[in-house]
């Protein structure tokens, strides 16, 4: 039986400190695996008892409304990184009101896909009710914001908040 021989010499202590940082990194790897949330489980919104948004900002409740319509459209939605080139971008502008109420919703950006289109409109008024937004971000009593619908070849989206970055050519 073959002896394992270094191709370099090692001092005893250069040894036990590389070991020392594999074992180390090794630990890092998989204490952030045992991390992952498994969102089947948990809900990815949360709210207060009386349904309003725990987000601080206008970017964190966007998150909100974006898990949501996620949630309601799982069917529609891509989970993996979205491909290089996308087949659509389309981008909606919407009101939501102090009750979380969708008000109003118009296409902003497109690339005339009419399918696309219809998807991304349908899945927002599908989602209605939303979290109610927090107060601090209602302007007479309502918030106007805009999302980004990623879509690939298939006709399933990602939205630009929670998307994963997009695979590279």
């Amino acid at each position: 039986m073959k002896q394992f021989r270094p191709l370099l010499p090692m001092k005893s202590a250069t040894f036990s400190l590389l070991a020392l940082t594999l074992a180390t990194l090794a630990g890092c790897a998989t204490n952030k695996a045992v991390a992952v949330v498994d969102h089947k489980s948990e809900p990815l919104v949360t709210t207060t008892s009386d349904g309003s948004s725990i987000a601080r900002t206008v970017t964190g409740y966007k998150e909100d409304i974006a898990h949501r319509i996620t949630e309601t459209s799982s069917t529609k939605v891509y989970i993996e990184r979205p491909q290089a080139l996308l087949r659509s971008v389309i981008v909606l502008k919407f009101v939501i009101d102090a009750s979380g109420q969708l008000i109003r919703s118009e296409i902003s950006r497109s690339n005339r896909d009419s399918a696309t289109e219809s998807t991304a409109l349908a899945s927002l008024r599908n989602a209605a009710p939303f979290p109610k937004p927090p107060a601090n971000l209602l302007q007479n009593g309502r918030i106007e914001l805009s999302e980004t619908w990623l879509f690939n070849n298939d006709g399933r989206f990602q939205l630009r908040s929670i998307a994963q970055p997009q695979m590279n050519r």
